[in-house]
């Protein structure tokens, strides 16, 4: 008897498995959307996927009367400033205080239970501290990211580092290279893959701080547009915002791993 366990699908069944949740998701909103609109024609909970297709094109394609500019666009453009701001200052952070903490006992001892304290804050409950810091503006939105990204990813560095082999370093110290060569010749190209496999899975984190800041206190954004517009129960924007962020979380995620495959193609296949 063949076992479940043992069973691999081809490659269509595969893809018609992986297909069928996000069906069946669209087949129970529409169903659903249908019979409430049936009830009410004026149901703002559910509203038809042409509705939502008609009020994502205003948004995207016919300029605001107000301003003139592309609300999507311009949303789209802020938002992803500040989290690429955010993300790539918090992988530089950990990529230098990750590989010092992990690699010179001194910087072990000074800096790690620092990072360890800073990790364990609750990182919203210091954004009242930031705008009181660093104002309405970018910054106080940037360093937010930064605070609950950075400290994740230096630690996952760190973790990544005492993992290299022993042995790695003593070879190289006993053909004589000094700390600063043993760092970026054995320790760096090794780190380099793990820190963007990293700062894909702390995406979604980034992108939580990021919306929540844009929510409080900002005039374009991603984030901002869906808090604005619940106030009118535009679940027919919310709903497309909510799909589009989700798309471009799936697009950066792709880029950083074909970027990881095509720099580092040994990664993964020790």
């Amino acid at each position: 008897m063949k076992r479940l366990i043992n069973q691999v699908p081809s490659k269509p069944i595969n893809l018609f498995l992986g297909l069928l949740p996000f069906l069946l998701i669209v087949i129970l909103y529409v169903s659903s959307s249908t019979d409430r609109l049936a009830q009410n024609p004026n149901d703002k909970l559910l509203p038809s996927i042409e509705k939502s297709i008609h009020s994502m094109s205003k948004m995207a394609f016919e300029p605001s009367k107000r301003s003139g500019e592309y609300i999507l666009l311009n949303d789209t453009i802020s938002s992803l400033k500040r989290l690429a701001m955010g993300v790539v200052i918090s992988a530089v952070f950990a990529l230098c205080v990750g590989i010092a903490i992990g690699i010179i006992p001194f910087m072990t001892s000074t800096l790690s239970p620092l990072i360890w304290f800073i990790s364990l804050i609750p990182t919203m409950a210091m954004l009242p501290i930031l705008f009181i810091v660093f104002g309405l503006g970018e910054v106080s939105k940037v360093v937010l990211i930064i605070l609950g990204v950075a400290p994740i990813i230096t630690r996952e560095i760190y973790q990544r580092v005492k993992e290299i082999p022993s042995e790695q370093i003593i070879k190289v110290q006993t053909l004589g290279a000094n700390t600063w060569q043993i760092i970026t010749r054995v320790i760096t190209p090794q780190i380099l893959p793990r820190l963007i496999d990293s700062m894909r899975l702390t995406l979604g984190t980034a992108w939580i701080f990021l919306i929540s800041a844009e929510a409080i206190a900002a005039t374009e954004g991603l984030g901002y547009r869906i808090f604005l517009v619940r106030r009118y129960l535009a679940m027919d924007v919310i709903l497309p915002y909510v799909l589009w962020i989700t798309f471009l979380a799936f697009v950066i995620d792709y880029i950083l791993r074909q970027f990881n495959q095509r720099l580092f193609p040994w990664f993964g296949k020790e």
